[in-house]
């Protein structure tokens, strides 16, 4: 009973951390059209990705951010072709979308499309996988795991799979033979991202 009220504290914690980030970080633009655009965010932290990237998907402009604090950057976008683009900050639980479109050399952000995707967070316990997502969006989380032994046996061997749709809190469980020894890949597929994360035992 008291592992389970630990567990639920920790979930709960969690949750309010996601929540603090999505509200402490809304970027400010100063006009609707501009031919250079300043981007702010009240609090980074080092080690976070700051990326432009086309509709399509293609990077555009990526920095690691080097400093903890607020972070500002002007960007001159006249250069880019007619068309929409997204900024995008990616923290350890979240990414911040901050889409902009490019028009006759001038820029305009579109503040009413701006979001916060929460990703899945794994964590590892023996030989338990324990992920969580926290879904503002109920967008559905398609969840892989593969297996590779270490014999060579058997190689990226997909084990289990599901998707996850219309939950609000993701709360999963998958429990691994301690007696199958090797590496354990999870494939998380969530609104056209890809997250990657490995266990072995």
């Amino acid at each position: 009973m008291k592992k389970e009220i630990k567990k639920s504290i920790l979930f709960i914690a969690l949750i309010v951390s996601m929540i603090g980030y999505a509200s402490n970080n809304e970027p400010i633009t100063s006009k609707r059209d501009v031919k250079k655009a300043t981007v702010s965010f009240v609090s980074v932290k080092k080690g976070q990705q700051l990326t432009i990237k086309s509709d399509t998907g293609i990077i555009l402009y990526k920095e690691k951010i080097k400093q903890t604090g607020s972070y500002a950057k002007e960007f001159d976008l006249t250069s880019l072709p007619d068309g929409n683009y997204v900024f995008e900050l990616e923290k350890e639980l979240q990414i911040e979308i901050i889409p902009f479109k490019v028009s006759m050399d001038e820029v305009e952000f579109i503040k009413d499309k701006q979001e916060s995707i929460f990703k899945p967070f794994v964590r590892f316990k023996d030989n338990k996988i324990l992920l969580s997502r926290l879904s503002v969006d109920d967008k559905p989380l398609d969840v892989e795991i593969y297996y590779s032994s270490y014999n060579g046996a058997s190689d990226n061997e997909l084990i289990f799979s599901e998707t996850i749709d219309n939950k609000k809190v993701i709360e999963r469980v998958y429990t691994l033979l301690k007696e199958k020894k090797g590496d354990y890949k999870i494939v998380m597929r969530l609104d056209g991202r890809t997250f990657n994360d490995t266990l072995s035992i």
